[in-house]
C-alpha cells in the first residue's frame, strides 16, 4: 500500500519509522511517503494561509497549494487511471472513524492524508479533490484537536497493521476489541497469582471450550458495563 501525507509539519510522522509500521516501510509492505505543503507555495514567506471571507476568528487554508499537491501526489482530473486514490481529510465535521473504516481503507491501493491547521481548509479544495479521487472527511470522535496530525496518525496506525504481513500473528487481529463487535476480554500472563490477585481458574483449567465460553462472556461484561451502545438491545439490557 501507498500512502502519502501532507502537512506543514511533516515531523509529527517520525514516529512512524518506528515499530510494526517502521519493519513494514523497511520491507516494502507499506511505502508511506510525507511532504510538507509548503514545498506547494511560491512566495518567499511559503505561504499557506488568509482570513476567511465573511469574517470571524483564525485563518483558513488557501487553496491553491493543496491543488498542486494533490496534482503531483494524486494525479490528474482527466486521469484515466482506474486505480485512483482515496483522499482523506481529517474533520470533527467527517463519518466517525471505526474498526470497520480501517478494515476498508485497509483494501485500497493508495490513501492520500490531507492535514488542515487553523481553522481548516477552503471548501473548494474538496470538491477539486473529488475530481482525482474518492474524497472522505473522517473524525476520530466529537472532539477538536489543533490539526490533522494526530488523527492522521491514529488512522494510518489502525490500517497499517491490517496490511497482511504487517502484524506477525495474524490470529490476534481477529481476537481484538471491535472485530466482532464487542470490547476484548481480558488478558493474563505468569505469574498465576501476582499481589495476591489471581489468574481465574479457568484459564489455567486447560479446557479450550470453557475457556472460550467464559472470554465470550467477560467480552459481553465487558461490553454491557463500558459501550452498551455496540451491543443489541436485548443484549444491552441483559443481567
Amino acid at each position: 500500500m501507498r500512502i502519502d501525507v501532507v502537512s506543514i509539519f511533516p515531523s509529527y510522522f517520525d514516529g512512524l519509522t518506528l515499530s510494526l509500521l517502521g519493519k513494514a516501510r523497511e520491507s516494502g509492505l507499506l511505502d508511506l511517503r510525507v511532504r510538507d505543503l509548503r514545498d506547494w507555495t511560491s512566495d518567499r514567506h511559503r505561504t499557506v494561509d488568509d482570513t476567511p471571507y465573511g469574517g470571524g476568528a483564525g485563518m483558513v487554508m488557501k487553496p491553491e497549494p493543496w491543488a498542486l499537491a494533490l496534482d503531483e501526489l494524486a494525479g490528474r482530473p482527466d486521469s484515466t487511471d482506474a486505480a485512483r486514490p482515496t483522499i482523506i481529510f481529517p474533520s470533527p465535521a467527517g463519518e466517525v472513524f471505526t474498526q470497520k473504516t480501517a478494515r476498508d481503507l485497509a483494501t485500497r491501493e493508495h490513501l492520500v492524508f490531507g492535514c488542515g491547521r487553523y481553522e481548516g481548509i477552503d471548501e473548494r479544495v474538496f470538491e477539486y479533490a473529488a475530481t482525482l479521487g474518492e474524497v472522505r472527511l473522517i473524525s476520530l470522535g466529537d472532539y477538536v484537536l489543533n490539526g490533522g496530525e494526530v488523527a492522521t496518525m491514529a488512522m494510518i496506525e489502525a490500517i497499517g497493521r491490517l496490511i497482511p504481513g504487517v502484524v506477525g500473528n495474524p490470529e490476534s487481529l481477529v481476537e481484538e476489541s471491535h472485530e466482532d463487535g464487542l470490547l476484548e476480554y481480558p488478558s493474563y500472563t505468569k505469574p498465576s497469582s501476582w499481589r495476591e490477585r489471581p489468574v481465574p481458574d479457568v484459564l489455567l483449567s486447560g479446557n479450550h471450550a470453557a475457556i472460550a465460553a467464559w472470554r465470550r462472556e467477560q467480552q459481553l461484561e465487558r461490553t454491557r458495563a463500558r459501550r452498551p451502545d455496540l451491543l443489541p438491545d436485548e443484549e444491552a439490557s441483559a443481567d
